[in-house]
């Protein structure tokens, strides 16, 4: 895969992940009638730490049981936030619950800041959230607010999940924090995974279709955002990913038929905006 990888340009490669990990989003959303979220997230995270465990190797044991713990929080968090979107999919459409769930990353980069800039983009993010509240906000809203919820809590595990990715990187070479916590995610959505999915989960069709939704959702973008952030300041890769929404509601269309108003589109434009100029200069510092 990284030989191949190697050849296309390190923009390539973080918009063929973002591709990748929406259209493994909009396939999920197919597998609720059968699987519902909990059975088709766990497995994802199964099949994810299988194939990644194969395809990195890394070595698992001779670490420290402080050094474990690190990696179990970060598997938490990885099972929460994934568990958590796939309910807000479950009740609102794609392209709006990434568009919610962007307030994570987003926070992120522009806590502690004291800039006047930065203050731009979480008015802009504001904004964006309170066109699509369900609360009457800027008008009538017909999403439902429930999903709106579990979309906002998949932000703040994603924000968890940047910060603890951090100390999982700074402990474990490589891939192994990453692999070891798949693990654990695996185990904790196992007893939600079998009461969600139940027999169903048997089905070689249903099971083939997991095996798929893991490697569009995790193994290849994980392997593609390795290669590109070899290639690619830290600045640049934020400003791509910004465009996630935007590809989301793209595939939602064309995948699921999903139809978003005017009011939503400017909402999504607003916090895509939002978050790529918060990667773009965020880091003036470091931009050389």
């Amino acid at each position: 895969m990284r030989s191949a990888a190697s050849a296309v340009p390190p923009t390539g490669l973080v918009m063929l992940s973002i591709f990748s990990v929406q259209l493994g989003a909009a396939i999920a959303k197919t597998l609720f009638d059968d699987l519902g979220p909990g059975g088709t997230v766990f497995l994802r995270i199964s099949f994810a730490a299988v194939v990644l465990l194969l395809l990195w190797r890394p070595k698992l044991g001779g670490y420290a049981r402080s050094e474990y713990l690190v990696a179990v929080v970060f598997g938490l968090a990885l099972a929460a936030m994934n568990f958590s979107m796939y309910l807000a999919l479950d009740r609102i459409p794609l392209g709006i619950a990434v568009t919610l769930e962007f307030v994570g990353p987003l926070g992120v980069a522009v806590a502690g800041s004291r800039r006047m800039l930065d203050l731009l983009w979480v008015v802009l993010a504001a904004a964006g959230i309170l066109l699509l509240a369900p609360l009457g906000v800027f008008g009538q809203s017909n999403l439902d607010p429930i999903g709106v919820l579990f979309a906002l809590t998949a932000g703040l595990f994603w924000a968890s999940y940047i910060l603890l990715s951090a100390g999982t990187g700074s402990v474990f070479p490589g891939g192994t924090g990453l692999v070891i916590s798949l693990c654990v995610g695996t185990v904790v959505l196992l007893p939600i995974g079998i009461s969600s999915g139940g027999y169903a989960l048997l089905d070689p069709w249903l099971l083939l279709a997991g095996f798929g939704l893991a490697m569009l959702s995790s193994a290849i973008p994980y392997s593609l955002e390795m290669e590109a952030l070899r290639k690619v300041p830290a600045r640049v890769f934020g400003v791509l990913m910004s465009l996630e929404p935007a590809v989301a509601t793209l595939l939602g269309f064309v995948v699921l038929g999903e139809r978003l108003g005017p009011k939503s589109i400017a909402a999504i434009l607003l916090v895509t905006t939002a978050a790529a100029g918060a990667s773009r200069f965020g880091k003036q510092s470091s931009a050389g």
